[in-house]
């Protein structure tokens, strides 16, 4: 039973000294942040929360703004022993209260929170599709020889942002950034004219490693970035792809992924999904749309 002050808790901003009280925090829903992704989430956006009397963190949400009017809420979590207190609503209306009223909002939910974040006006305008996979076996690709992949280098930044504006429907600058500095892999597609027309990175996470943002002109090159990002791990993999993509689900059906889940896409501010050019075939992360 809690006392009437640790149910009345003030919401507060988390640092990086709190990193390993919020990895404490997700583990207890089972979800897999770790110190990077929690890092990468503190260098561009914010992460409230509460924290009750002893300093234990007992509620998290974050909120990562872009470059434009347009940002992204994530890791909303309320510990299983103080749930029923209006702690996730309280946070995830002070991540709101961080934008302006002309910031399109969007979030990935879960079924159990989706009723809390139609409360606070977030419609559901689209699903993603949670793919992941125990043994990667790729199915035979056949060879683009229009296209090359390569290694990322730092000079490929600005070509690189400006596709992931254009598949994601907003500049993140900040964020890219940070990503591709924690990404194990980031590679680009580039044509026979040396231009960059796709790129894909990979995240190691403590459970999976993580394939996103893949974007790319077709799906043979998102399979094949796919392929290449995958090649030689020995572990798990996850991707999360948005709807539209059949012949790419397709794809990594065939290369042992499953499909375990198709979580709404809610928007405040909006009634539809920023304008996207189909070329995303995997986002970074939930927490980041």
């Amino acid at each position: 039973m809690h006392t009437e002050d640790e149910v009345e808790l003030k919401v507060e901003q988390f640092n990086d000294s709190d990193v390993s009280n919020l990895i404490e925090l997700s583990s207890s829903v089972c979800w897999d942040y770790d110190d990077q992704e929690i890092k990468t989430i503190l260098s561009s956006g914010k992460i409230f929360g509460h924290k009750n009397s002893k300093g234990k963190i007992v509620s998290s949400a974050a909120i990562v703004p872009y470059d434009t009017n347009l940002a992204s809420i994530g890791m909303v979590i309320v510990h299983s022993d103080y749930r029923g207190f209006g702690l996730g609503k309280k946070v995830t209306q002070q991540c709101i209260a961080r934008v302006s009223k002309e910031t399109s909002i969007m979030l990935i939910s879960t079924e159990d929170g989706k009723p809390l974040y139609e409360s606070l006006n977030f419609r559901t305008v689209d699903a993603v599709h949670k793919f992941l996979c125990e043994d990667f076996v790729c199915a035979t690709l056949e060879v683009n020889n229009e296209f090359t992949l390569e290694t990322y280098k730092v000079g490929d930044f600005h070509q690189v942002m400006v596709l992931d504006s254009a598949a994601f429907g907003g500049k993140r600058s900040k964020f890219l950034h940070n990503r591709i500095e924690q990404s194990k892999r980031c590679i680009v597609v580039k044509n026979q004219n040396r231009e960059i027309v796709g790129f894909g990175l990979s995240v190691q996470g403590p459970i999976n490693l993580l394939v996103g943002p893949v974007v790319a002109p077709d799906f043979k090159t998102a399979a094949s970035i796919m392929k290449e990002l995958a090649a030689n791990h020995h572990g798990n993999l996850r991707i999360d792809v948005p709807s539209g993509h059949h012949d790419f689900m397709t794809f990594l059906h065939t290369c042992g992924f499953n499909k375990v889940n198709e979580p709404p896409v809610m928007m405040k501010n909006s009634s539809t999904m920023p304008h996207r050019d189909g070329r995303l075939y995997g986002i970074a992360a939930q927490v980041f749309g």
